[in-house]
């Protein structure tokens, strides 16, 4: 039940609190309908100056407009903050304090005063912090509590009353409890003081959050980089902003969080989609792509690129007119050498030489008493002997015939990978493999690459041109990534600042990072902060508790989860025969559909099949993941390789031997069961037939 609310005589209306607010509310949603009307009414006509300007003015009107849409179901407002003094307001002059409703933009009355104040603005950072110890100039804080849009409840702090002890908000853990259906949603009403400290950290530096499962990492991602838009929009806007994530059905998963806080050009994509310049049709081994995926392949490819630059040998002579300039080779040696010893890169050195060497020329000219200018260096530069010279010494490089060239010819990856990599390593990466007795591809459009080749061609592409840098960009389960792909992701933000997500504990690839000291070198940001949430908000204690008894052989150095959960959670193990293990599932399934929520039923990749058309053959529908969830559809059969950073109310586990032995070795498939152990938010129900790992054992 609400706490009883002190009259405000600035809430003057009806007596009863609810009702007042419920007003303000109403109020509120009127407001934000007039300004998006008035964004609709603006007439750009006669200010734009051609066609171009007023596309891009319309552009940004349109964006306005969508950004101000009144979203069903979302409630405008939160919070609202009772100030004992005005903000900014020197405490000494003993200004009257002011009220404001925190919600998820700004809005504004008819004469610019504000009805609901963005969550991202400093005047609502209290709304977060404030506590008994530190009321930060706050009398009072409010939660509000909505049932379906409507706001149905609201519950008080007195941060300055002594006589009120500091207590745990019911509507906090009613809001963090409440079953998830859909995508993922915003955590902006239940951010608490640890995580928006990261989210309001500044924008100068890298911040590396390692989150235990349920500490809501990836939403302080998100919603940092919507405080980040907000705080520096103008910066971001022209150098853009990007969210990786591990695959499409994650990104679907968080598509709608960054919309519902009003932002809508963020960009979303996956390392594959970074990476695309080739098209992606094979597959490698683990122990393939641990090679490819090694950090050292920088240096081999590195290599390889600047083995086309070849000593002239021969001297460069232009003739202009009646008279012909000499640049001897041994002066074109000290060019290209120069070139060189400034590691530039191999596109910009070639692109380059031709004026150094018409630069020479000019040296020439002066000495014969001529009196050249700029445009006949860059005569000279396009002369064809200095062409000629160019294409001779600093041919161009193609990156993806490159890597074909590396991968398939035994003798240039040997030259290349002397001393770097072993003739054991050479030979795993090799195509075809030795012995197999087929053909190497002849082109790059034959060749069936990998996502770890597509990473090889990217890191080339980039010695050859440089990649854009972005502004800021949000890497989440990044525990996962191989050296190069940090690589590739650290090129996307060489001028910029990352937020790096994930858990140790989690990385479920063979080539999973040991420590994030490691991924930030790769990156190209050693020495960024590394935080550290360990008080979980969504996975039940009990679950908690029961997966993290694996912590001490896939992750021994964390930190154990905790949860702030108030409730247990439903947490059952079925142990059965072989013959019943798939009716017994979907048993559990109709169980866990008679309650409210998502449910997501979790099994290894090899058994999907079989419990697809067990669902069917039942007559229960379930549908992919990261598809939304209905009245009609709330069960999703997620293979466990896709089960990182989705979340269900309730979770049915099928026979976790089976995923461990999924996976290339146990501690992989152990941390893969971690993962899945982890997902629900209201209950875990374990099936199984075979022996659970002895960590999960009751002994």
């Amino acid at each position: 039940m609400p706490s009883h609310a002190h009259p405000s005589p600035d809430h003057p209306g009806p007596a009863d609190p609810l009702q007042r607010e419920r007003a303000h509310l109403a109020a509120s949603r009127a407001a934000l309908r007039a300004m998006r009307e008035d964004a609709q009414a603006l007439n750009i006509k006669d200010v734009t100056a051609n066609w171009v300007n007023a596309e891009v003015l319309q552009g940004e009107i349109d964006a306005r407009i969508k950004a101000l849409a009144d979203l069903s179901g979302t409630p405008l407002f939160f919070g609202r903050l009772d100030y004992l003094h005005a903000p900014g307001v020197d405490l000494a002059e003993g200004a009257d304090g002011e009220n404001f409703y925190v919600g998820r933009r700004h809005v504004h009355d008819a004469d610019g005063d504000p009805m609901v104040i963005d969550w991202r603005a400093p005047v609502s950072q209290p709304f977060y912090r404030a506590s008994k110890k530190d009321p930060m100039d706050l009398k009072l804080r409010r939660r509000f509590g909505y049932t379906g849009g409507e706001l149905t409840a609201y519950e008080d702090e007195h941060l300055t009353d002594p006589a009120e002890a500091e207590r745990t908000s019911a509507l906090l853990q009613a809001e963090i409890e409440r079953p998830r259906v859909g995508p993922m949603r915003d955590i902006v009403a239940t951010i608490q003081p640890e995580q928006d400290e990261i989210v309001r950290a500044g924008i100068g530096g890298t911040v590396c959050v390692q989150g235990a499962p349920g500490t809501g990492k990836t939403a302080v991602g998100l919603h940092r980089v919507a405080y980040l838009l907000y705080a520096h929009r103008e910066r971001l806007a022209r150098s853009g902003t990007l969210v990786i994530g591990p695959n499409r059905s994650f990104l679907q998963y968080i598509e709608q969080v960054l919309p519902a806080l009003g932002e809508l050009e963020v960009k979303q994509a996956t390392i594959d989609d970074l990476v695309g310049h080739v098209e992606v049709r094979g597959t490698d081994d683990a122990a393939t792509a641990t090679v490819k995926g090694d950090a050292r392949m920088a240096e081999v490819l590195r290599r390889a690129v600047r083995s086309h630059v070849m000593p002239p040998q021969e001297p460069c002579v232009v003739v202009r007119g009646s008279r012909r300039w000499r640049v001897p080779a041994y002066e074109l040696q000290e060019i290209v050498q120069e070139l060189l010893d400034r590691d530039i890169r191999y596109g910009a050195a070639r692109e380059a030489l031709p004026q150094r060497i018409a630069h020479a020329v000019l040296v020439r000219m002066e000495q014969a008493g001529e009196a050249p200018d700029d445009r006949v260096q860059d005569a000279v530069a396009r002369n064809a002997a200095v062409k000629a010279a160019v294409k001779a010494i600093w041919p161009p490089v193609d990156p993806a015939k490159l890597v074909l060239r590396l991968l398939s010819d035994a003798d240039f990856l040997a030259e290349h990978a002397a001393g770097i990599l072993t003739d054991e390593e050479q030979k795993t990466i090799l195509w075809p493999q030795p012995g197999s007795g087929k053909r190497a591809p002849r082109s790059v459009k034959s060749a069936k690459w990998s996502s770890a080749d597509a990473v090889l061609v990217d890191e080339a592409t980039d010695l050859v041109t440089r990649t854009h840098s972005l502004g800021h960009v949000v890497l989440d389960e990044a525990q996962d990534l191989s050296p190069m792909q940090y690589r590739a992701v650290g090129r996307r933000c060489s001028t910029g600042s990352a937020t790096i997500l994930g858990d140790i504990a989690q990385g479920t690839t063979p080539w999973a990072t040991d420590t994030w000291e490691q991924a930030l070198a790769h990156l190209g940001k050693p020495g960024s902060t590394v935080e550290e949430l360990t008080q979980g908000f969504r996975v039940p204690r009990e679950v908690i508790a029961y997966a993290s008894r694996l912590l001490p052989v896939i992750a021994p150095d964390l930190t154990e989860a905790t949860s702030i959960r108030e409730s247990a959670g439903d947490f059952e193990i079925r142990s059965v025969r072989p013959a019943d293990l798939a009716t017994t599932v979907l048993a559990a399934c109709r169980d866990a559909l008679a309650k409210e929520g998502s449910i997501g039923l979790i099994a290894a990749d090899a058994r999907v099949p079989v419990l697809r058309t067990a669902l069917e053959e039942a007559g229960i529908a379930c549908l992919p993941p990261g598809a939304e969830t209905s009245a009609d559809a709330r069960l999703t059969l997620v293979p466990a390789t896709l089960a990182k950073g989705l979340e269900y109310d309730y979770v049915v586990l099928d026979e976790p031997a089976a995923i461990v032995d999924g996976e290339p070795d146990e501690r992989t498939g152990l941390r893969r069961l971690y993962v899945c152990l982890t997902r629900p938010v209201s209950g875990l129900t374990i099936v199984h037939a075979a022996e659970l790992p002895e960590r999960l054992t009751d002994g």
